[in-house]
C-alpha cells in the first residue's frame, strides 16, 4: 500500500483499487516508442525550418542553448503531466470505472488531443506577464537567464510537492516564477520590485486562480445536492462494493467526465509550455520564428493598408512631433504605466515604421534577415502598448483611430503570436507521456485522503464535471486555471455536501501548498534569475 507524508487514515481497503500493478513490457515499449517519435519529430521539424530560412549562427553554441532550453521546457510539461493529470484519473480509478493503468493511458491520450486542439490564447496570456524589456531582449543573456530561471524554479517546486503527495498547482507555480523574474529584474536595475510586473494582467490571472478552487468546492457541492433531489437511484450515492465496476450508465458518466477533464487540462495547461517554447525559438533562431511567414499575400497587403490608415488617424489625433526614440518611449510607458503626451505620437511613428517595413518586403517571408528581429520587436511592442492603452483613461483617440488600432493589433498578433504544429505536437507528447509516470502519489491523496469515506460515484462525477466545464471555459477566455485546485476542491465540496467529513490534516496541507506556492516560486525564480544573469 502506498504511503505519503500527508499521513491520514485511508478508507477501508476492501474497495481500494490496485494501483500498485506493474506496467508490462508492452506499456514500456509504447512509452519509449512515443518518446523516441517525439524527439525525432521535434528535431527534424526544427532542423527543416532552420534549413528553409537559412543558417542563423556561425557557431554551434546558440543551437546548444536552444537544445537545452527546449529540453527544460518540455521537461516542465512532462512534470506537469504526472503532477496535474493524476487529478483527472483519481475518480475513475477509485470508483473502479477504469483499471488504473488503462485510465492513465486514456487520460494521456486525451491530454494529447487537448494540446493539439488548443487555441493558443492562454499561451500568450502567460507571456504577457513577463517584463516587456526582457521579451524584447529574449535572445540576449538576460533572456536566457529569464527562461531558464522560471522553468527550473517551476520544475523544482512541482517535483517537491509531488514527492510529498500534495496536489499543488502547476499554473500557480509557473505564474509565481514569472513574477519572481520580473521583480528580480526590476531590483537588479535599481527600480522598485513592483515595477517589474504587469500587475493588471497579474491581477486578472490571480483572480482566475483564486476563484477556481471556490467554484470547484461550492458548485460541486451544489451539483451533488441537485443530483440527490433529481436522481433517486441509490447506487449513484453508494461507495463501490469491493472491486466491482459500477453500473454501465454510471461508468459511462465517470469515464466521460474523466475524458473531459483530461482534454481540458491538455488544452489549458499545455499552452503554458507552448508560449515559453516560442519565446525560446524567437530568442535563438529569430530569422526562422520571429514572424509568421505563412501569412498569405492578400492578408499582408490588407495589413499594410490598415497600418497606413491607423498611422494617419493617430497623427490627426496626436499632432505633436514623435520622440527621437519612439520604441523606447513605448517601452518606458509599458514599464511605468505612466501616460504622457508623447505616447500617442510615438505609437503613430512605430505603427508607420512597421507598415513601411512590411510594404517594402511585400510578404513577411521576404523581410530581410537583418531586420526580422527588429520588426518582430516593434510589432510586439505596439500590440502590448495598444492593449494597455485601451485601459488608460488619459488616452483618448477618435472612434475611427480606436477601431483602426483594434484591426492593426489583430494583424500584428497574427504575425507574431503563432505556434507551429510541431511545437504543439512536442508539448502534446511530453504532457501525454507525463501522465504515465509518477501519478500514484497524487491519486492516493485525492482518492483517499481528502474525505473520511470512500469516494462515491456521484461525488466523482460531480467534481469531474465541474472541473471539466471550469477549465474549458477558462481556456475560451485565455485564462490559466489550476486543474489541481478545481478538482481537489471539488472532491472536498462533495464530501462536505455528503456530510462524509473531511480529513483536516490533508486540507491543511493542501491550503499550505496553495498559500506557499506563489511566494516560494517567486523566491526560487528570482534567485535563479540573478544567478543565471551572472553566468550568461
Amino acid at each position: 500500500m502506498h504511503t505519503s507524508t500527508l499521513g491520514a487514515a485511508a478508507p477501508a481497503t476492501s474497495s481500494r483499487p490496485n494501483i500498485d500493478q506493474k506496467v508490462g513490457p508492452a506499456g514500456a515499449i509504447i512509452f519509449v516508442g512515443l518518446l523516441a517519435i517525439g524527439l525525432l519529430f521535434t528535431s527534424y521539424s526544427l532542423f527543416a525550418d532552420i534549413q528553409q530560412s537559412g543558417p542563423e549562427a556561425t557557431t554551434l553554441f546558440p543551437y546548444f542553448l536552444l537544445g537545452v532550453a527546449l529540453i527544460i521546457a518540455l521537461g516542465f510539461e512532462f512534470v506537469n503531466g504526472f503532477h496535474d493529470t493524476a487529478n483527472a484519473v483519481a475518480t475513475v480509478i477509485y470508483t473502479h470505472s477504469l483499471p488504473p493503468n488503462f485510465a492513465v493511458l486514456w487520460s494521456g491520450f486525451f491530454n494529447f488531443l487537448g494540446v493539439l486542439m488548443s487555441s493558443g490564447a492562454v499561451a500568450f496570456g502567460i507571456i504577457s506577464l513577463l517584463p516587456v524589456e526582457l521579451i524584447l531582449k529574449v535572445g540576449s543573456g538576460a533572456g536566457f537567464a529569464m527562461v531558464f530561471a522560471l522553468l527550473i524554479a517551476a520544475i523544482l517546486w512541482n517535483l517537491g510537492t509531488w514527492w510529498l503527495g500534495l496536489p499543488a498547482s502547476s499554473s500557480h507555480t509557473l505564474i509565481g516564477s514569472i513574477i519572481g523574474v520580473g521583480v528580480a529584474n526590476a531590483l537588479m536595475h535599481g527600480r522598485e520590485g513592483t515595477a517589474g510586473v504587469d500587475w493588471a494582467q497579474a491581477t486578472k490571472v490571480g483572480y482566475s486562480l483564486l476563484l477556481s478552487p471556490a467554484i470547484g468546492f461550492f458548485v460541486s457541492a451544489l451539483l451533488l445536492l441537485m443530483l440527490r433531489k433529481l436522481v433517486k437511484n441509490k447506487e449513484l450515492y453508494a461507495e463501490p462494493k469491493g472491486n466491482k465496476p459500477p453500473p454501465l450508465w454510471i461508468r459511462g458518466l465517470l469515464v466521460l467526465t474523466c475524458t473531459g477533464v483530461s482534454f481540458a487540462h491538455g488544452s489549458n495547461d499545455g499552452q503554458k509550455g507552448m508560449g515559453l517554447i516560442m519565446l525560446i525559438l524567437v530568442g535563438t533562431v529569430p530569422i526562422t520564428y520571429a514572424l509568421n511567414r505563412s501569412i498569405p499575400l492578400d492578408q499582408v497587403t490588407q495589413f499594410v493598408a490598415v497600418a497606413q490608415v491607423t498611422q494617419q488617424a493617430l497623427v490627426k489625433d496626436f499632432p505633436l512631433a514623435a520622440p527621437v526614440d519612439s520604441q523606447q518611449t513605448l517601452s518606458d510607458f509599458l514599464r511605468t504605466k505612466q501616460y504622457g503626451p508623447e505616447v500617442g505620437p510615438a505609437l503613430a511613428h512605430v505603427v508607420g515604421d512597421i507598415g513601411e517595413q512590411v510594404r517594402s518586403s511585400k510578404t513577411l517571408d521576404k523581410v530581410p534577415n537583418a531586420v526580422v528581429g527588429n520588426v518582430r520587436n516593434d510589432m510586439y511592442l505596439t500590440s502590448e502598448a495598444i492593449r494597455v492603452l485601451a485601459k488608460t483613461d488619459e488616452f483618448k483617440p477618435s472612434p475611427v483611430a480606436r477601431e483602426n488600432l483594434v484591426a492593426f493589433k489583430k494583424g500584428v498578433d497574427s504575425a507574431t503570436k503563432f505556434i507551429p504544429v510541431w511545437v504543439k505536437v512536442a508539448v502534446a507528447i511530453a504532457l501525454g507521456l507525463g501522465t504515465m509516470v509518477g501519478w500514484k502519489r497524487i491519486v492516493v491523496t485525492v482518492g483517499e485522503k481528502i474525505g473520511k469515506t470512500h469516494l462515491t460515484y456521484a461525488q466523482g462525477a460531480s467534481a469531474e464535471l465541474v472541473a471539466m466545464v471550469t477549465i474549458g471555459a477558462a481556456d475560451m477566455y485565455g485564462l490559466p486555471v489550476s486543474t489541481t485546485h478545481v478538482l481537489s476542491s471539488g472532491v472536498a465540496g462533495t464530501m462536505a455536501a455528503n456530510k462524509s467529513g473531511l480529513q483536516w490534516s490533508t486540507i491543511r496541507n493542501l491550503l499550505m501548498a496553495w498559500v506557499l506556492t506563489m511566494p516560494v516560486a517567486m523566491l526560487l525564480s528570482g534567485g535563479l534569475y540573478w544567478f543565471f544573469s551572472q553566468v550568461f
